[in-house]
């Protein structure tokens, strides 16, 4: 099986192609081979070393005309192209609107013009209106509150109009929060400017300084934000998965077309207990100073889904401290900067 990762050289779609190397290999299932496209605005080179890889843009309609000419063995799109920054998104909504909405519209008009007919879908959390508990499950009500967010709920909205109008099947993954890196330390977040949670941890223990809790006057335990921290392997796992059983989930003469699926761990964790587990891992206290809300930040929320076991038999299996400990292995192999006793 052959599967073509829109977004490929980045944090998230080069580790979803290691884990289909990595996971089918490993298996007595269908081997799945990744063929990789990415513009590299944001992705690295040596993350697709070794790989089948086009440079460029999944708006451009005969660049990929040719990678299905050149590979007609394709059986499913992964796609993850995508501008991520929440922040940025509200600095520059136009910017994420036109890259991940209207490129995703351009992309999935070549696709479905090639006779590919699954796509998987990597969505956010980020679209729920979480409740009092801060819990969400895929019935939760969508609300998104960022440009990012309205972005990825706009795409889903999009996949839905599409399955019913063309031969094609989506399944929406709607991640929570993915931390880590690649275990084997081939992959990892791109740049040490991380603006993720754990990233800026990672930032403040080098640098020195207090890291900096942004918003401490939600309603949660401890004040701070609260996420569900799922380890990226882990994430890319479940891509495996869905791309073997794709099938079963929406089965190709079956009523329902479309499928969203949540992936997170189960659990909350605030941004202050966070810091306390990176700084058990580290063995040193970094500290944290307190600065108002983002805009565009929320509360945050957790999965309360079981539908990942059932649909596609995957559960977590890594804990919160082995994603810290792979995130700073991995640091100190991209930037040289070594904070975890050796």
């Amino acid at each position: 099986m052959k599967v073509l990762i829109a977004g490929g050289a980045g944090f998230i779609g080069s580790t979803v192609a290691s884990a289909c190397l990595d996971e089918a290999g490993a298996s007595t299932g269908q081997p799945i081979t990744p063929i990789v496209l990415d513009n590299l605005s944001a992705g690295r080179t040596e993350f697709v070393r070794g790989r089948i890889f086009y440079e460029g843009d999944i708006a451009d309609a005969r660049l990929v005309d040719k990678i299905f000419a050149e590979h007609p063995e394709i059986e499913a799109v992964v796609h993850c192209a995508a501008l991520i920054v929440v922040p940025h998104s509200v600095a520059q909504p136009l910017l994420y609107y036109r890259e991940n909405v209207a490129k995703s519209v351009a992309f999935l008009d070549s696709v479905i013009e090639n006779g590919c007919g699954r796509v998987l879908f990597s969505s956010s959390a980020s679209v729920y209106q979480a409740g009092s508990d801060l819990a969400v499950d895929e019935t939760s009500p969508i609300a998104p509150t960022s440009p990012y967010a309205h972005g990825k709920a706009m795409v889903e909205q999009i996949l839905q109009d599409c399955v019913r109008a063309y031969p094609v099947r989506v399944i929406a993954l709607r991640y929570f929060n993915p931390i880590g890196a690649d275990p084997k330390l081939r992959t990892g977040p791109q740049s040490a400017e991380s603006s993720h949670v754990l990233g800026r941890m990672v930032a403040a223990a080098r640098g020195g300084e207090p890291f900096a809790v942004t918003g401490v006057d939600w309603p949660t335990r401890d004040g701070s934000g609260v996420r569900d921290y799922v380890h990226v392997w882990d994430l890319a796992r479940a891509h495996v998965q869905a791309l073997r059983r794709f099938d079963d989930v929406v089965p190709p003469a079956g009523p329902n077309r479309y499928a969203a699926i949540n992936l997170g761990t189960g659990r909350g964790t605030t941004v202050r207990e966070l810091l306390g587990a990176f700084e058990a891992v580290i063995g040193r206290s970094i500290g944290a100073r307190e600065v108002p809300r983002r805009f565009g930040d929320c509360a945050g929320g957790f999965n309360d889904s079981v539908r990942s076991g059932e649909l596609l038999g995957w559960r977590p299996t890594l804990s919160l401290t082995e994603a810290i400990r792979h995130e700073l292995q991995w640091s100190a192999v991209r930037d040289g900067h070594q904070l975890i006793p050796q």
